[in-house]
């Protein structure tokens, strides 16, 4: 094998197994401004992320979990690119979790084209530059005289071709270029990027084949399911596990003595349960059911969503915890105010609700422990596993499976964790599956919310302040995980007199990222209050919006207000917004800035005498930067997005009694259906500015353009969520 090393061993090269050419990176996933050539890589950390055959077929790694939003062919999307071979010859193989090797293995937060844009094209292009370097020696032409098209390089002027795949022994001794030095591709020469392209396991998943973490099975596996108190936390005070065990196909039954502390449960900790070990998952579900579980008392109990309640209105009139941002001075700017307006809006836990329900398969054997999780974020489970076994994270492998949805539930390791600690117990290799009333009942929730709002408007129909007093969920001060609100959230420095007070409840609720965190309750609060503030104004609430984005961009740094309105004044048009609306139709118009992307949509809903409420369509218009990587995935994206987000708004709520949540299966926790689902028609504004992700800006405004459309068609405003839709009979 030969071998050629430079630059700190970041990059290797070599000639594989078969005459294949292999280049890697070490640590080149690492994000964004740090580059391939990362100081801190461990030396002899190979990364290989190209690998082209003699055949001319290419493999190229996938470093980031695949949860169904596409990473798994967007991101080789960038490495072919750049190396310009036939995308129909490309083969994805899904890397490990190893984050020495790899950098950063997460999904979420939109951060994976960001954080990869710059770096994962250098990977082609590199690999380009070796070939073209190995065809040129070959010829004996300088290599400036060489060009590439799918998999060959081309010498024009004596109308030579070769292929890439019978260049790689030859490949495999040029000496690799700085990745840094490479010439990426001008935009307009792009033949991968840009284009519509399936997602790579497409065929595979449409023709039923075993592809997620809930297919997977490995030789000797059992199956096992872990009961869990209904209060969370709680830990057993008594089973029957004589009676499981007597169940045929029972293999062991057993307690595991986990955490009572909910926020060490948010950091993926064991929790306190039953485990019920079969030869079929079926069989396991019967022996639990006669465990006659008795459960330890546990503070917790006394939590209920109608106390939550009782507890925020009672904070709203008393002074806050804290103010986390106060400018100006807002209470004598609101009582000079021309109009005010004072509002009390509420959104509520919601449940992730993935259609594939939570599930991992560990085998432990001789202290290593070896794991197939559809994680979203597999590294930090290595030391929580680690830590239960009483192993070393190195002994700790995570293999990544492609998951059936995460929206960031798959971001807590839960169920990798109860997989371990069972197949530990038990010697045998273990599958945990969650039934849907555990996947309900045992979540990391988005966390509810309360926002107490006093605004107010000059004559000129202009805000000059704005007061929110949000009552959220922690504990000593400190949020529960997602339940917080940044002190730059919109409209924060677009409002001269702005305060910012927090309270919170410690509700020993179990909080989580759910796609679009913070934003997807947020945005419903300022933007339907601006709908509000635009009405006692007397000013149309597109124009509203715009005089208020009207700011110095010194102002408001990392927010720039040119691209919003931008997306405001387009979907605006496409809309045909200020046109005349039947009765009771409406429109409505929010925008948002999350993850990096500006959004903004219209949406148009009738609504009936008898309440009845149909969302006619939506018009959805972002800036996510200069380029669509994807456009079949993008529209995907947003269009999933966008009905997501109108679940949220239509039916979704957890609610809590006697610290147990109420809702168990999608009979009382519904989903969109189709037959309800509106028309939806994307525009993208392409901006200088590089490309960001799109799995999760589409989602925050579409539910308060939904509950403004509603506003301008009944005169009646949504303040709580979900819509309660008999509140809208005429």
């Amino acid at each position: 094998m030969t071998t050629t090393q430079t630059r700190r061993d970041t990059l290797k090269v070599s000639l594989g197994a078969g005459g294949a050419f292999v280049l890697g990176f070490t640590l080149a996933g690492k994000a964004g401004a740090q580059g391939l050539a990362a100081a801190n890589a461990a030396p002899g950390k190979l990364n290989t992320y190209v690998t082209i055959a003699p055949d001319g077929i290419v493999s190229i790694i996938a470093k980031n979990p695949e949860v169904g939003q596409g990473i798994k062919t967007s991101l080789p999307m960038l490495i072919a690119e750049e190396l310009d071979v036939d995308w129909s010859k490309v083969r994805t193989v899904q890397a490990i979790a190893d984050q020495a090797t790899y950098g950063s293995q997460l999904v979420g937060g939109s951060t994976a084209i960001p954080q990869h844009w710059q770096s994962l094209r250098r990977v082609g292009a590199t690999a380009r530059a070796m070939m073209i370097a190995a065809a040129a020696e070959e010829w004996k032409c300088p290599p400036g005289e060489c060009a590439t098209d799918a998999g060959q390089v081309i010498h024009a002027r004596t109308n030579r071709k070769v292929t890439y795949g019978s260049l790689c022994t030859k490949a495999a001794c040029i000496t690799p270029p700085d990745p840094a030095s490479v010439q990426l591709k001008a935009s307009k020469d792009f033949k991968i990027i840009g284009r519509p392209t399936p997602q790579v396991d497409t065929a595979a998943i449409v023709t039923g084949q075993p592809l997620f973490g809930i297919d997977f099975k490995v030789p000797g596996m059992l199956y096992a399911t872990y009961l869990k108190a209904p209060v969370f936390g709680a830990k057993v005070a008594s089973a029957d596990l004589a009676a499981a065990k007597a169940v045929k196909g029972v293999r062991d039954a057993f307690i595991l003595d986990g955490s009572e502390n909910v926020n060490d449960l948010m950091n993926g900790a064991l929790a306190p349960g039953v485990a019920v070990v079969a030869d079929s998952w079926w069989t396991a579900q019967q022996a639990r059911a006669k465990l006659n579980v008795q459960w330890a008392a546990h503070p917790t109990s006394r939590s209920s969503s109608e106390g939550f309640l009782a507890q925020a209105q009672t904070m709203s009139r008393g002074a806050p915890l804290r103010t986390e941002l106060k400018a100006g001075d807002p209470d004598p700017a609101l009582a000079s105010a021309a109009k005010t307006v004072e509002a009390a809006y509420h959104y509520p836990f919601i449940s992730h609700a993935n259609l594939e329900p939570q599930n991992c398969t560990a085998s432990y054997k001789d202290g290593k422990v070896e794991i197939w999780s559809p994680s979203q974020y597999p590294e930090p489970a290595k030391a929580v596993v680690a830590r239960q076994l009483g192993i070393t994270a190195r002994d700790v492998t995570i293999n990544m499976v492609r998951g059936g949805g995460g929206f960031g539930r798959r971001l807590v390791n839960d169920s990798v964790v109860e997989a371990a600690a069972i197949s530990k117990q038990v010697g045998a290799p273990v599958k945990v599956l969650f039934s849907r009333e555990d996947e309900m009942k045992h979540d990391f929730y988005r966390a509810a919310g309360y926002h107490f709002l006093k605004g107010g408007v000059d004559s000129g129909g202009k805000i000059t302040a704005w007061k929110n007093h949000f009552v959220s969920f922690g504990k000593n001060g400190a949020y529960s995980t997602a339940a917080n609100i940044s002190r730059t959230e919109f409209p924060a420095r677009f409002v001269p007199n702005y305060q910012l007070d927090v309270s919170m409840i410690d509700g020993g609720i179990p909080t989580g990222f759910l796609r679009a965190p913070i934003s997807n309750g947020v945005a419903f609060i300022t933007q339907s209050f601006i709908d509000e503030l635009a009405v006692a104004a007397g000013q149309d609430p597109m124009a509203f919006r715009l005089k208020m984005l009207d700011v110095p961009a010194a102002q408001t740094p990392g927010y720039d207000s040119a691209r919003a309105i931008a997306t405001i004044r387009k979907v605006a048009e496409m809309s045909n917004w200020g046109r005349r609306m039947p009765a009771r139709s409406g429109l409505g118009m929010a925008f948002h800035f999350a993850h990096s992307g500006y959004f903004a949509q219209v949406a148009e809903v009738k609504v009936a005498a008898n309440g009845d409420l149909d969302i006619v369509k939506v018009w959805s218009v972002c800036d996510v930067g200069r380029q669509i990587i994807n456009p079949l995935g993008a529209d995907n994206q947003v269009e999933g997005s966008i009905l997501d987000g109108i679940s949220h708004a239509l039916y979704q709520k957890i609610t809590v009694k006697d610290g147990a949540v109420q809702q168990a299966s999608f009979g009382d926790y519904p989903l969109l259906r189709i037959n309800k689902a509106p028309a939806i028609e994307n525009h993208y504004i392409l901006s200088d500015n590089n490309p960001t992700g799109l799995g999760e800006p589409a989602l925050p405004p579409v539910i308060p353009a939904v509950t403004n459309a509603i506003f301008a068609a009944t005169g009646k405003r949504i303040r709580t969520l979900p819509i309660d839709t008999a509140q809208l009979k005429a």
